[in-house]
């Protein structure tokens, strides 16, 4: 299992993924919104199945919070 977490502290915009979704190596997960400049988070080497996102559209987070859980 990876947890994906978030590189920058900002709002998240827009999540792309579904649970149960397959993802491939550098496939955007989230995009997050900070100092009005969009930052993807993309899915670590290896990709995975989306197992569980621990985030919402709008959400406020922190560097370091986990967003998406891939197994």
């Amino acid at each position: 299992m990876a947890d994906v977490a978030a590189h920058i502290t900002g709002t998240v915009w827009k999540i792309e993924v579904k649970v149960g979704q397959q993802v491939k190596e550098g496939e955007t997960l989230v995009i997050l919104e900070s100092m009005k400049m969009e930052m993807p988070v993309d899915a670590p080497e290896g990709g995975g199945t989306v197992k569980e996102i621990r985030c919402k559209e709008a959400q406020s987070v922190n560097e370091g919070d986990v967003l998406v859980v891939l197994e």
